[in-house]
């Protein structure tokens, strides 16, 4: 018997603070997309994806603030649909801080042009602040790049999505990666359900943002150079695509490391020497070098790099099989939530290595929301400040909430 939802069901998880609590208004139901950084004056901002409920055609970026991590502001509008609204959607959002001060949020921009829906269907859209977040620019659509797995029609934009913040290469530039969906007027292999959609992990390089120019004069190189992104074969079917959600992290020798989303039941990964110019064919993440794989549904599964050196994997460690459900059960199997130590391991084939998954969060498989989910930080972003590092974490994409990552979590980084 599953327990029944409380009073004070946000603490389920036992947070240790609270970002975000829906009141009784279905206009702020769905909060997703959870990414915290620091201002240019050293503020927190929490900026996220919020609607009546995903998919319903209301998404909007919402931005709320604090000192000290602990207090946060009610969230203000930033882009998107205005209450009521359907259309003109702002989904996704993601920040860059420049050198200059200027802070961006770019970010999927629903034009009203739908190729495969109305939320991943988008130009990239573009804000802007100098005041430190306060007041927000709208910028001009940012063009982006296009390969043979777009709509034929320029006027139709690309199926993607950016969800992580950048990180800096090895040459101190900006870059995310980003997914792409194939058009529906170009790839005619049968899909089997709304997981199965041809898909690849692909990457933007902010050159000149530091500079803190107006988006007109943004300079992006699009990446990898020559390729069409990184592909993982769909089960039964090589000739499909499964890629998504990158996350990246800097090697201590300068490379790049990637890992992505499949729907494979694992976590899959990529090297690039080159700052993203190109990738080493995509292999199946282990613990270790010939180790056990890394178990995933196809749910976002970040790595992110801590100041000391070490990493930290946020991951649902199921392939997809969680009691009664089944792969494409995502609204079930993502969870629990665990952690995994990491470190680099020099000379190895894997160059990052991770100790035993420890549970971190879950929701006990009570569902709650717009959505009727169980999943829990999906979308998740993760900070260090004042000796305390903190996953702030979605729960079932409708309290947002942050949890400290204590050494107790991080000890027996490697078997």
């Amino acid at each position: 018997m599953k327990p029944e939802i409380q009073v004070d069901e946000w603490k389920r998880s036992n947070p240790d603070i609270t970002v975000f609590v829906p009141k009784e208004d279905a206009y702020t139901g769905d909060n997703e997309h959870f990414l915290v950084f620091e201002s240019p004056k050293g503020e927190w901002l929490a900026l996220w994806t919020q609607s009546s409920v995903e998919g319903h055609g209301d998404n909007h970026l919402v931005l709320s603030r604090s000192k000290d991590q602990l207090e946060w502001s009610e969230p203000v509008y930033v882009a998107g649909a205005r209450r009521g609204e359907r259309g003109g959607q702002a989904s996704w959002g993601f920040p860059v801080v420049s050198e200059q001060g200027r802070m961006y949020i770019f970010y999927t921009k629903d034009i009203g042009i739908h190729d495969l829906d109305s939320q991943t269907t988008g130009t990239m859209g573009c804000v802007y602040s100098d005041d430190d977040g306060y007041a927000w620019i709208t910028g001009t659509d940012i063009p982006m790049d296009r390969n043979r797995y777009d709509h034929p029609d320029p006027k139709v934009p690309r199926n993607w999505i950016g969800w992580q913040k950048p990180i800096r290469d090895s040459q101190g530039r900006w870059m995310t990666g980003y997914t792409q969906w194939s058009s529906r007027e170009v790839y005619d292999v049968p899909k089997v359900g709304w997981y199965s959609k041809d898909s690849r992990s692909l990457f933007m390089r902010f050159d000149n943002i530091d500079e803190g120019p107006d988006p007109e004069r943004l300079k992006i190189t699009w990446l990898p150079q020559g390729s069409e992104g990184l592909a993982v074969p769909f089960p039964g079917n090589p000739e499909l695509s499964v890629a998504q959600e990158p996350s990246l992290v800097l090697l201590p020798d300068g490379r790049l490391f990637c890992v992505m989303r499949t729907f494979t039941g694992f976590i899959w990964y990529s090297v690039s020497s080159d700052d993203g110019e190109s990738w080493t064919p995509p292999q199946m993440l282990r613990y270790r070098d010939d180790g056990e794989p890394i178990r995933q549904p196809i749910a976002s599964c970040p790595v992110y790099p801590l100041q000391d050196g070490r990493f930290v994997l946020v991951f649902h460690n199921n392939d997809g099989n969680l009691g009664e459900y089944g792969p494409h059960h995502a609204l079930h199997n993502r969870r629990p939530a665990y952690l995994s130590c990491g470190r680099y391991v020099e000379g190895a084939r894997q160059p990052l290595w991770f100790g035993k998954p420890k549970l971190f969060v879950d929701t006990d498989g009570l569902t709650i929301g717009p959505k009727g989910t169980s999943e829990i930080a999906t979308y998740p972003s993760l900070t260090e400040f004042n000796g305390k590092t903190v996953l702030w974490y979605p729960d079932r994409k409708y309290y947002l909430l942050g949890k400290y990552v204590t050494e107790a979590w991080l000890e027996n980084g490697l078997d």
